[in-house]
């Protein structure tokens, strides 16, 4: 990502629907975890920080996090977090055994595909046995737009091929599901367009002056699916795709 993407991401990441309705959905799927208070957290590709803490401050847990970019780690310090390392997620510089709960949001995918199971190795080794691992990823390459361009997404994964995946690197999958699926017919006529030439870059932005109202409804809207999603029921399809996997 470049310097003005993290600036945007800073200034989003707080308030935007997406971003709000996101954690409220992870909080459903980490629940059991989250409870326990001063659980040791990492964030895995932690960006501008705030779920730093927006975790610290959830239950006191000791989270911390690691980001390989520059500009990322001068937004965390503008918040005043000092638990943050730059580092790689394929090099991960916390000792074996550490974590009760690591979280990766959107970052495995803008590696290369071929240094995925290195980065999900090293996510496996710094949790404790039992400890869970949270991951949220792009969904279906046939979605694949200017967005991921934009935030230089290499890949977008189907469901059976993350579990697979995460599987033959050591972990147990406990649940798995698409997610933002509810807005999917609104997202597939966005990238169809985008791919006529009508429209370009994110979608992660601040809505069009005259239609802030929307934020609103879109954020109601994505977090229904956390009450979906604990009512036991799953999505075939969702541009994100979610994984729970525990280290065994």
């Amino acid at each position: 990502m470049r310097a003005e993407d993290f600036e945007l991401l800073y200034r989003l990441e707080e308030k935007h629907w997406w971003f709000a309705a996101m954690r409220q959905i992870t909080d459903t799927i980490a629940a059991s975890e989250l409870a326990e208070p001063k659980r040791k957290i990492l964030d895995a590709g932690c960006g501008t920080g705030f779920n730093l803490s927006y975790y610290t401050d959830l239950n006191s847990h000791d989270v911390y996090g690691l980001d390989i970019a520059n500009a990322a780690l001068e937004h965390v310090r503008k918040r005043g977090l000092e638990k943050v390392i730059q580092a790689s997620i394929t090099a991960i510089p916390f000792k074996s055994d550490t974590f009760d709960v690591v979280f990766s949001f959107e970052v495995v995918t803008q590696t290369p595909y071929d240094a995925h199971d290195a980065a999900f190795r090293e996510m496996i080794r710094v949790l404790k046995p039992g400890g869970h691992f949270f991951i949220r990823v792009p969904a279906f390459m046939w979605l694949w737009s200017s967005h991921d361009e934009e935030l230089q997404v290499c890949y977008r994964y189907r469901l059976h091929e993350l579990r697979k995946k995460l599987e033959q690197c050591g972990f147990t999958v406990e649940w798995t599901s698409y997610a933002n699926g509810f807005l999917f017919p609104v997202i597939l006529a966005r990238r169809l367009l985008k791919r006529a030439g009508i429209g370009g870059g994110s979608d992660v932005k601040p809505l069009p002056k005259g239609l802030g109202w929307l934020d609103g409804v879109f954020k109601a809207i994505l977090s229904r699916e956390a009450l979906w999603f604990k009512s036991g029921r799953r999505l075939l399809f969702g541009l994100s795709l979610i994984c729970y996997a525990r280290k065994s």
